[in-house]
Parts: structure tokens; sequence; C-alpha cells
């Protein structure tokens, strides 16, 4: 078995107690079944990153590395710093330890099985492996309108993604090495993983519902999550921003051509009205404007600070 392929699940917790057990038990049990089949190595490997849960998370993490460390192991961050900072922080930390890493959130809604087709085509080549849903009808009526109008405008922008795929993927260490290289603290691994090129494949399937706890992924950060991966990956809004402009130029032009007619001939200028509806609207376009350009200058600020995207506490490793 030395040259079989080792693969680690990394797993972002946050505040994960009600589910962690489940989890636990179905990424051990596929772990002990790829074995099984001698598709990977008895390295193989699951990672817990705690991302400063509240709640008694690490302490069952810790608990699982103790009964079964040739499995389980674990990374405490120091406070909570977002999904996505997790989630890189458990591809980098044991990317020089393993072959391939696969991404997968402690809900349990992904579909597990389909990870033996994702090492296959691994295997067969693919450095990157996408989990892309094949439907979305475990989703609400909002959450569903919502998600496709999320990928339409960043496809709108500029933004490359995998339509209806989350962070459940399979990476090669090539892959890996090569995400290693971007720097930014705005992190939208969605987007940046897409530029990294390399053999890709994708494999479908039907997204459960969630077995316990509530998901960490209310509407408003959902909202934020969107603003980030437009603001870090696309400078279109900017260019909108200006096309804008230039279009409000011309219709001002256009005004001041007209009301020079209208005086020559004779009409009188009645438009208090308009003309309060034009100060209204200018000035909201304004503030929209500096709204949009202060999110990116806020962007270079933090970028710019070159402060670590994560501070790992504790790491438990066999």
């Amino acid at each position: 078995m030395p040259n079989m392929l080792t693969l680690a699940l990394v797993v972002p917790c946050y505040n994960e107690e009600e589910i962690f057990p489940q989890t636990a038990v179905k990424l051990a049990q596929k772990i002990r079944a790829l074995q099984s089949a001698r598709l990977v190595s008895k390295k193989s490997k699951v990672v817990f990153v705690d991302d400063g849960s509240q709640d008694k998370t690490w302490e069952l993490i810790a608990e699982q590395h103790r009964r079964c460390p040739q499995i389980f192991s674990g990374i405490k961050l120091s406070k909570n710093r977002g999904h996505q900072n997790a989630l890189l922080c458990g591809l980098l930390t044991v990317k020089d330890s393993c072959d391939a890493v696969i991404s997968i959130d402690a809900d349990m809604q992904d579909d597990i099985t389909v990870i033996d087709g994702m090492v296959r085509q691994f295997l067969a080549g693919c450095e990157i492996v996408y989990g892309v849903r094949n439907n979305r009808q475990t989703d609400g009526l909002f959450k569903k309108i919502t998600a496709q109008a999320f990928y339409k405008l960043m496809s709108l922008l500029g933004v490359q993604t995998i339509y209806n795929h989350a962070d459940f993927r399979l990476m090669g260490r090539r892959a890996l090495d090569a995400l290693a290289e971007y720097g930014e603290v705005n992190l939208f691994l969605r987007g940046i993983i897409p530029l990294l090129g390399y053999k890709t494949g994708v494999e479908y399937y039907t997204r459960a519902k969630r077995l316990a706890g509530t998901s960490k992924y209310p509407f408003y950060k959902m909202l934020n999550f969107a603003l980030e991966g437009i603001t870090s990956l696309s400078i279109k809004p900017i260019r909108l921003i200006t096309l804008l402009g230039i279009l409000l130029l011309l219709v001002s032009l256009a005004m001041i051509v007209w009301s020079i007619y209208r005086y020559f001939s004779g009409h009188t200028i009645v438009g208090w009205a308009s003309l309060a509806v034009s100060l209204w609207a200018i000035g909201g376009l304004i503030i929209f404007s500096i709204g949009v350009i202060g999110e990116y200058i806020g962007k270079i600020y933090l970028e710019t600070k070159q402060r670590p995207r994560y501070i790992i506490e504790k790491l438990l490793n066999k």
C-alpha cells in the first residue's frame, strides 16, 4: 500500500456540537470504506478545523482524536476567522502530508458517496474535482431564487465560478501548492480555485437536508459573502459606475440643450418637482458610488496590513 493515494478530509466546524457525533461516525466509515476498496492508504485521515466555536465542538474533536488518532486530527484556531479562512487553514496545514484533500462542511448535507468518484477522477488525471448539486429541491423558494441570482450576478460581473458548487471539492497537491501562492486576505475560494487552471472534473450529487443544528449562513451572512466575492475578484462595479457617470453626463448635456431651446422659444421653464427629484437621484447615485469605491479602498487597506489570515492555537495530530 505504500504507493496508494493518501487522502485528507478537511472539515471546518463552527458550533457543530449537535451534529458533530454523527458527522464523525459517517466520515470515519467513509475513510475505512475507501481503505477497504484500496482507493486510499491507511494514512488517510479526517481533519476537523474548529473556527473558534463557543460550544463543546473542540472538546468533541479532541475526544475523537484520543479515541482514534490514526483517523481523526484537529486544528483549533485562536478565534473565529470565518468559514473561508478556517477552510484555507485546513487545506494549507495538511497539503504536505497527503496527495489530495477533500473539503466538506460538517452539516453532512453534501453526499459523501460521491467521494469515491472524486478519488477515481483524481487518479485518472484530474487535479481538481468539484462536487456540484444537480438540483435545489431541498431549498426554500427564497433561497433558491437568491442562490440562482447570486451565480448569475457573479457571472455577469466577470467572476468565474462553478454553478451550484459550494466548497465540496477535491484538490491535489499541485493545486494546493498553487493556492498557497494566493496571499490575499479577502478570501472567496469559490472564485479563486477556478483561476488555478489544471484539469478539472465534476461529480454531481443531491444535497440532503441538515440532520441537526442550524445553518451558519443566515441571509445577512450570505449577502455579505456575495459582496465579498464580487469585490474580491471583479472591478466591474467600478467600471459600471464610470459608464453610469458618462451616461448621466450625456443626459445632462441633452437637458442643457433642451433648456436653452425652451428658453428661446418663449416657454417658461417650470420644474421645481423635477429639479428636486433630480437632486435626490444624483445625490443617491453619488453616495452609492462612494460606497462601492469605499468597499474596494477598504479591501486595499486590509490587504496592505498583511495580517495573518488565521492563527492556530492547538494542533492534534498522530
